[in-house]
């Protein structure tokens, strides 16, 4: 029998994921961006000049763990602060107990949790600290701090952008948790097999804190004679069954093929059930809304020009609020797109033109729509003749803009599908014009 650890005794302990936080630089995981040889972070910790930062990045990322690690490799007081638990009166408490330790020669580091959800007044408090020098400010935020961190304390702060983990990179914390008899769960003769490890990898989500939390309670289910952790271990733990989706594979095309394909036939009902599929089994929804941006010009384009304006409104404002709100959004978004009229007329278009410019090559500019800034061009015929379409009536003059060589040629063929109604009558009111 394995020898039984305290996840199965009475007494409390802390869960796995702070168990297994990484106490030096070398145990942290991801982020090599900032973290690789000669990037940013490494060389502000190794060099020892840290400035106030703000890390924005998901959760579960390494914000936290990463500030842990800052002050302990930079020898400084951590002081831990959160807008949730405290206000104004505790910062200036923080402040002169800071201002204290100064004297002793002690530098603080302030990680201040959620930095997005404090008002505007309990971040004001921060800077006269931060102008002195008595903090170096280490601020998380989920949110976009652009919009969520006033002008001055931003401007004091350099703003490093955290990813979320990969799955490979979850799957390395997973097994190390797994092995670590000390603080892992190495003591209990587990093991897992390679599709409960792939799921959960995927399932997270990005997610450290969430993967190595489920990973304990699939610890718990197992209990205490050890074994191997399957899938439907895994799946019970996470409360969530496995989806047949690999983003990297046939089936990530399949299903995104299946949601364009009913967003362009009109089928409201099985876009929002592919756009499901795609989000629970952990599609990153930003694919998703620039594959609907090419949809909104590609497939409806004129019919309703509104539709592209939606398309790019929703990514910003998914870039906004994030998820699991965001879901909302796309859910807006798909609908509106699903049943908006359709054309593919402006795509052919541009297509068509393309191809005839491959074609006949560059053909020469017609001399009446050549501009004519110097003397010599208006000697040599250009701008002769023409026609300014203001000076004649409901703006509009017959004249030909083309090449000679392709003078009638049509590109665009509107289908007279919603918007492009509108564009047709004013195609037919051009031609009528022409023949007078």
């Amino acid at each position: 029998m394995a020898k039984q650890s305290s996840l199965f005794s009475r007494s409390p302990s802390p869960p796995l994921a702070e168990r297994m936080r990484p106490r030096i630089l070398d145990e942290f995981c991801g982020q090599q961006h900032l973290l690789g040889p000669g990037k940013a972070l490494r060389v502000m910790i190794e060099t020892d000049r840290i400035s106030s930062l703000i890390f924005w990045g998901p959760p579960g990322c390494g914000k936290t763990t990463l500030a842990h690690i800052v002050a302990h490799a930079t020898g400084s007081r951590f002081v831990f602060f959160s807008a949730i638990m405290a206000g104004v009166k505790e910062i200036r408490e923080i402040f002169k107990e800071a201002e204290d330790e100064a004297a002793k020669g002690n530098r603080t580091i302030l990680f201040v949790d959620e930095i997005h959800r404090f008002n505007k007044a309990q971040q004001d408090a921060f800077l006269p600290a931060v102008e002195k020098g008595l903090v170096t400010i280490i601020g998380a935020t989920t949110e976009n701090p652009s919009f969520e961190v006033i002008a001055p304390l931003l401007s004091r702060c350099r703003v490093l952008r955290l990813k979320q983990l990969e799955p490979a990179e979850l799957a390395n914390l997973i097994r190390s948790a797994l092995a670590d008899t000390e603080r892992g769960l190495g003591s209990l003769g587990l093991a897992i097999g390679d599709e409960a490890l792939e799921f959960l990898a995927e399932a997270a989500q990005g997610d450290a804190r969430k993967a190595l939390n489920t990973l304990e309670v699939a610890a718990q289910l197992r209990g205490p004679e050890g074994g191997i952790i399957t899938l439907e271990v895994m799946q019970e733990a996470l409360q969530q069954k496995a989806l047949l989706y690999d983003k990297g594979g046939e089936e990530h095309y399949n299903v995104i093929s299946a949601f364009i394909k009913s967003i362009r036939g009109s089928d409201p009902d099985a876009a929002l059930y592919w756009l499901a599929r795609m989000l629970e089994a952990g599609e990153d929804p930003l694919f998703i809304l620039r594959r609907m941006i090419i949809l909104a010009s590609e497939d409806i384009g004129n019919a309703d020009p509104r539709a592209l304006q939606m398309a790019v409104s929703s990514l910003q404002a998914f870039q906004m609020v994030g998820m699991p709100e965001g879901r909302i959004i796309l859910g807006q978004a798909v609908t509106y797109l699903a049943t908006a009229p359709k054309s593919n007329a402006s795509y052919t278009g541009i297509d068509a033109a393309l191809s005839e410019v491959r074609k006949s090559g560059a053909l020469e500019v017609p001399l009446h729509i050549r501009n004519a800034p110097t003397k010599l061009m208006k000697e040599m015929g250009y701008h002769k003749g023409y026609q300014y379409a203001h000076d004649f009536e409901g703006g509009y003059v017959q004249q030909d803009y083309l090449p000679e060589k392709l003078k009638g040629k049509k590109f665009y063929d509107p289908k007279g599908h919603g918007y492009e109604k509108n564009i047709l009558e004013r195609m037919e009111w051009v031609k009528k014009m022409g023949k007078k």
